[in-house]
């Protein structure tokens, strides 16, 4: 070949850079089959972005400042979203809400239940205690006169009942050293017929005591008001009583409506006339301590007056009546 016909030297160090080889379906050079390249993996399709919504766009410029410290969430604190009111950031609750929070809904176990049924019984029972107390304790804001009066009267009751007690064995000593026992048993039965004579209504008595006379012009009087001044009048020693023309005795009894009282089934009109036979200086204070007679008659709206008098003349009488089944033990 002629040297027009030899293909120019390359520089040393220099290479031709290749002309791209086109790429064919086997992926070699012309007349050279290469290797079969590998399929690459289909890329995954990436999700679709969510729209947006206005809680989640951007928030604006804040305005200048300090930034507020985040409320952490804690005991007391509930977390809420500030601009939704949903949980997200936490808002300190207050005394009321937690208040609210605790006591519904309930939450009981069987020992508070119990707990709080033993404290209702407890709270009933001081509760009713202390009316009864009250109720009671009616002498509580009385005067020092009248507590004095009151004090004296006791002591008075109790006298009489010493000296009763002391005539009683004075009798028994006289019967057991009298020489003539017969003479001293009759002289004695006497005596205690007159006496029980007294308290069964059958013989006229008289003595020391006191009038009492209610009036009773509008007729509010109720028969219980007249059994609570006899009761009163009897436990201030009263030994002989009588209501009008009725003798007062221990089988007495009241009945009727207001302004029409009866008196052991008979009719008594007002005004009402006690004529009473004992001590006057214990009879009058009864009627007249607080709370007692004279207050309650009073209102009512009746007019009270208490009079003593050195003979109180008793002569009303009950017919005497024979028992149907007692009998005397010695008989």
């Amino acid at each position: 070949m002629s040297e027009s016909g030899k293909k120019p030297e390359k520089p040393a160090g220099r290479e031709e850079p290749r002309p791209e080889e086109p790429a064919g379906e086997s992926g070699g050079t012309a007349g050279k089959p290469g290797p079969r390249p590998r399929p690459e993996p289909a890329a995954k399709p990436e999700p679709e972005a969510e729209p947006e919504t206005e809680s989640e766009a951007e928030p604006g410029p804040e305005p200048e400042g300090e930034p507020e410290p985040e409320p952490v969430a804690g005991p007391g604190l509930e977390p809420v979203e500030p601009s939704t009111g949903e949980p997200g950031a936490a808002r300190p609750l207050t005394g009321r809400q937690r208040l609210a929070n605790g006591l519904w809904p309930p939450r009981l176990t069987r020992a508070q239940l119990t707990v709080a049924v033993l404290l209702c019984v407890l709270g009933l029972g001081l509760a009713i205690q202390v009316r009864s107390t009250s109720d009671n304790s009616a002498l509580r804001g009385a005067r020092q006169e009248d507590l004095v009066r009151i004090l004296d009267e006791l002591d008075n009751r109790t006298k009489r009942l010493e000296d009763e007690k002391r005539r009683l064995e004075n009798q028994k000593t006289e019967l057991e050293s009298s020489s003539n026992q017969a003479a001293e048993a009759r002289k004695q039965t006497a005596q205690k017929e007159d006496q029980l004579g007294i308290l069964a209504g059958t013989v006229a008595a008289q003595g020391p005591g006191i009038e009492l006379t209610v009036s009773d012009g509008k007729g509010a009087v109720e028969a219980d008001k007249l059994l609570d001044t006899i009761q009163e009048l009897r436990a201030a020693g009263a030994e002989a009583i009588q209501i009008n023309d009725v003798r007062v005795v221990a089988d007495t009894y009241f009945s009727g409506s207001a302004g029409k009282v009866e008196i052991d089934g008979k009719k008594v009109s007002q005004p009402y006339k006690f004529k009473v036979i004992g001590k006057p200086q214990d009879l009058e204070p009864a009627l007249n301590i607080p709370g007692g007679v004279v207050q309650t008659l009073e209102k009512e709206q009746a007019g009270v007056s208490v009079s003593r008098s050195e003979k109180i003349i008793v002569d009303a009488l009950r017919p005497a009546k024979r028992p149907d089944y007692a009998r005397s033990s010695s008989q």
